[in-house]
């Protein structure tokens, strides 16, 4: 038989459609609903929890969960995602506004959720699941003793009297758009007499064994409370909402839509109050914070299993 030029060009093309469509999804999964998805976490303890639960609740509704915690900060975060190296992590609506977005400050929670749901889909293709009550507020601590000391129970007093101090904080403290940079944009000052970037696990232990004199610190942080620490008061309204929500890419949640349901179901249980208790049992009581998830999910009912 003889192929017309028309005919061996539709043969063709249905030959290589299979090869085209295996190429399209080299990033990751590419959506497929039969891959692992790839939970991850940034490299702290809130993290760790949040990463954890989310793999336990995928798995038990019968996903394969390929974990990835302790990735690292905001900017590794965001560019594994975009580049499809991972499927989906805890992310909070503050950190999104200022320092992925680069967009102005806002205190209204409903706006700045509703702003990073649609510049994230805009920009990144990249789905904001719901957010949850819990509002993990940057902010900056000192032991009781040197607040009292120095005088300092505001950041505005801090900036007026940084030369004095040493500030403890992870390395990205000194460059994020949500930290030191954008103090000294609103507060003025901030001419730290030392900036100590340390681990995120060590800020806590680097204060408390009298090395600085304040540290970044996060509203359900577990040692807030269990060491009597003082959280300075945001005076000018610095730092938006921190709502923490799953981030995931939107081909991965289309052909995956048991995720969305799945995950929603823990956003109302997660408070600042649960929160802090359940990051004190990974800092303070010293438990593994997959140990730590799981409990909580059992105790919530959450998991079938």
């Amino acid at each position: 038989m003889k192929l017309t030029r028309t005919t061996a060009l539709a043969l063709t093309l249905m030959l290589a459609l299979p090869l085209l469509a295996a190429c399209g999804s080299g990033n990751g999964n590419g959506g497929k609903s039969n891959s692992p998805i790839r939970i991850a976490s940034k490299d702290f303890t809130e993290q760790f929890i949040l990463g954890e639960m989310y793999a336990l609740l995928l798995e038990d509704a019968g996903f394969k969960v390929e974990r990835k915690l302790n990735l690292g900060g905001t900017p590794i975060a965001q560019k594994a995602l975009e580049a499809g190296e991972i499927d989906l992590y805890p992310e909070y609506t503050g950190t999104g506004l200022l320092t992925v977005l680069k967009l102005p400050t806002n205190s209204d929670r409903q706006e700045v959720y509703n702003t990073v749901s649609r510049e994230y889909m805009s920009r990144y293709q990249l789905v904001w699941l719901d957010p949850a009550p819990m509002n993990n507020t940057q902010g900056l601590a000192m032991t009781r003793e040197n607040s009292e000391k120095y005088g300092i129970t505001t950041l505005s007093d801090l900036a007026a009297k940084a030369d004095q101090i040493r500030l403890v904080a992870a390395p990205e403290f000194a460059e994020r758009e949500d930290a030191l940079p954008g103090l000294k944009k609103v507060y003025g000052g901030f001419n730290l007499k030392q900036f100590i970037p340390v681990a995120s696990g060590l800020r806590y232990k680097t204060l408390l064994e009298g090395q600085a004199e304040v540290t970044t610190a996060y509203g359900t942080d577990g040692q807030i409370a269990a060491n009597n620490l003082v959280l300075l008061k945001d005076d000018k309204n610095f730092w938006p909402p921190y709502q923490v929500a799953p981030v995931g890419r939107l081909a991965v949640l289309e052909a995956n839509p048991k995720i969305r349901e799945t995950l929603n179901k823990l956003a109302p249980k997660l408070t600042d109050e649960v929160m802090r208790r359940l990051n004190h049992e990974v800092d303070g009581n010293k438990k593994e914070p997959a140990a730590v998830a799981k409990n909580f999910l059992q105790q919530e009912g959450l998991l079938k299993k």
